[in-house]
């Protein structure tokens, strides 16, 4: 029903993946968009909009509000009330918000490391000092080092979690959002959780849970980011939405956007709506398509001398560990192979790399070779 195996050329449209490396052969598996066109009800809803050919300024529908109620209830076993919401044009610029809005110029901002690297960022944007908890390896899954936690809570007013984590893929379980809701409670900390991949879950019986979820302390501490942009591809649309139980931080946020933040375009809207409304079967064919694309890239990289690669629970990004190669220039070594890399020192950690799994299967296959061929060749 849907072909996510079609290779799509993407290069005439000024797609930032694209233009990184445009003139050359290297595969672009860098920036978080996939090569899959959006879902058939998404392109259909869009054009429908584009054929009325008036695009003025606009407003959400109480039925995308209805939709995003009954997706949180329905997948995350969540009950929000439509008050809650306060739509935004990325989450990024919210992750920027929650910073400036709910800290002091003297405020420590946690973070963990790797992380995505606007977290990283985010803080000194705004004049505060950034904390750093060490993402660790347990068991198989990158785990945040509690212990450090604790310890940078004691001096902190905000925590930037990101679940499903990015790079790394952790799903976190309740048990260890409980364990990270206990040291926010204790230390009065702000909690503002990305949880912009929570729909591609990769491994199946590992559900995605809000941290607003946990219990009443956690919702009444916490603001959530999400999107539809990662799971339906539909990034440059820009339309996210905040979910903020807690009314006085509500109008905290609300209040420090006005005049700054800008309004969701009506296109966003447009594609969010459909994709909420008749997107599920495209998302479930485009999970069983990203297990197999991921297992194939664990699989075959883990057979390679000097790479290690955690299997991601969610999203379609893998973090690679390639300090046993040594390399000097390790985006540089993977591009004169001929695949587009992100840094994994952008992240916070020099010694592995990101690859962007999210692609039609032979357009892996080949990164992956050329990967494997060149270390075999170093």
């Amino acid at each position: 029903m849907f072909d996510f195996d079609q290779w799509i050329d993407r290069r005439p449209t000024r797609a930032l993946k694209w233009l990184k490396y445009e003139g050359t052969d290297i595969l672009p598996m860098w920036v978080a968009d996939t090569e899959f066109k959006a879902p058939p009800a998404v392109i259909k809803a869009l054009a429908e909009r584009v054929e009325h050919g008036i695009f003025g300024y606009s407003r959400p529908s109480s039925q995308l509000t209805e939709l995003i109620i009954k997706r949180m209830a329905d997948r995350y076993n969540w009950q929000i009330e439509a008050d809650w919401l306060v739509y935004m044009p990325g989450v990024v610029p919210a992750l920027n918000l929650v910073c400036d809005t709910f800290t002091e110029p003297t405020s420590n901002i946690i973070t963990a490391k790797p992380i995505y690297y606007p977290f990283l960022q985010a803080p000194g944007f705004h004049g505060r000092k950034a904390a750093y908890v060490d993402m660790v390896e347990k068991d198989g899954r990158w785990l945040l080092d509690l212990e450090q936690l604790e310890q940078q809570a004691q001096n902190s007013d905000l925590f930037l979690l990101c679940n499903p984590h990015n790079p790394g893929g952790t799903i976190y379980t309740q048990a260890e959002l409980l364990a990270i809701n206990e040291i926010a409670e204790r230390h009065n900390v702000i909690v503002c959780s990305d949880e912009i991949h929570c729909d591609l879950l990769l491994d199946e019986g590992k559900p995605h849970i809000p941290y607003a979820a946990v219990n009443a302390d956690a919702a009444s501490r916490s603001v959530i980011l999400m999107a539809p942009s990662k799971t339906f591809n539909i990034a440059g649309l820009c339309c996210s939405f905040a979910i903020i139980p807690n009314p006085e931080l509500r109008n905290r946020f609300t209040r420090a956007a006005r005049g700054i933040m800008a309004d969701v375009n009506l296109l966003g809207f447009v594609a969010a709506e459909a994709a909420y409304q008749d997107g599920d079967d495209w998302l479930a064919a485009q999970l069983v398509y990203l297990r197999q694309n991921r297992d194939l890239l664990v699989e075959r990289l883990n057979q390679v001398p000097g790479v290690k690669v955690l299997s991601p629970e969610a999203t379609y990004l893998a973090w690679i560990d390639i300090s046993a190669l040594e390399l000097d220039d390790p985006v540089g070594f993977f591009e004169q192979a001929g695949v587009g890399v992100s840094s994994g020192g952008q992240f916070g950690g020099s010694n592995f790399i990101r690859l962007n799994f999210g692609c039609p299967r032979a357009m892996l296959e080949q990164a992956l070779d050329r990967m494997i061929t060149a270390i075999a060749q170093r």
